[in-house]
């Protein structure tokens, strides 16, 4: 697999911009708050692990905080939002472009993408930024739809709609740790989450409750959404310890002779 230069979008959502308003109705529905908290308490279980001085969440769709479990001195939140808007700081929230990150380079200890590559067009760029800002041994931590699930089947129905979530690229976690494997990092934590349907009707959904224990215990895999933490390799380089050897001739027969051997028969 190659992440090329020249890509197609890979949904129909809209702009950043529309993504942002859309996705932050949704999760404003039961089924969002559900998985705002679910998502909260995945967080809680690996923020405390990555330490630092900078991390940055990019992209907030909830009310709820996702960065409280995280030790890190220095917490921001960058919003997705439109091209005439880049690099603006509202309310200690920075607003710009996931695939042009408003951040200099190896500046950033952690990076959190909150289900930002499923709805940009240039998900390899985005990946590109978070290498690019990351300090080496930084890591990155992303929530994203998985495409096999539960969740494909209202995604099979509703996606004509062109609305949040079920328009975006679910990407599967094949995918995903290909994409990072060809940018130097490496994986150290995979969990499926949110096992249950996707199903608005709170009732119902409390009923259901008994998926999330099996789901998590025999397919693991198949969650509604998955966590993935990664970190940026350092590259090191390997001294190799030089050979040393006699010198040699070249005889007329076209053999190497050891300076050595050549010496005593000439004595």
């Amino acid at each position: 697999m190659e992440i090329t230069t020249k890509q197609k979008p890979f949904h129909r959502c809209g702009s950043d911009g529309q993504i942002q308003r859309t996705l932050s109705r949704w999760y404003q529905t039961p089924l969002g708050e559900r998985l705002a908290r679910a998502e909260k308490a995945q967080l809680d279980g690996v923020l405390p692990t990555l330490f630092g001085y900078h991390l940055i969440q990019v992209g907030q769709y909830s009310d709820i905080a996702l960065l409280q479990a995280s030790k890190v001195s220095h917490c921001s939140v960058m919003h997705t939002t439109s091209q005439s808007d880049i690099g603006s700081i509202t309310d200690s929230h920075l607003n710009g472009l996931p695939h042009a990150l408003p951040l200099a380079s190896d500046s950033v200890d952690v990076v959190i993408l909150n289900h930002v590559l499923e709805f940009s067009h240039y998900p390899h760029h985005v990946l590109r930024e978070v290498e690019r800002v990351l300090i080496p041994e930084g890591h990155v931590v992303m929530m994203i739809f998985n495409p096999w699930s539960l969740w494909s089947i209202p995604r099979l129905l509703l996606r004509w709609r062109k609305s949040p979530p079920w328009c975006g690229n679910f990407i599967s976690m094949t995918r995903s740790k290909d994409w990072l494997a060809l940018l130097g990092f490496e994986v150290s934590h995979l969990q499926g989450y949110f096992f249950r349907p996707a199903m608005q009707h709170t009732a119902v959904m409390d009923r259901l409750g008994w998926f999330e224990s099996l789901g998590r215990r025999f397919w693991p895999i198949l969650g509604g959404c998955y966590l993935l933490v990664a970190r940026k390799k350092m590259a090191t380089l390997t001294p190799i310890k030089p050979k040393w050897s006699a010198r040699r001739r070249v005889v007329a027969a076209g053999l190497v002779e050891s300076m050595e051997s050549w010496r005593k028969k000439a004595s």
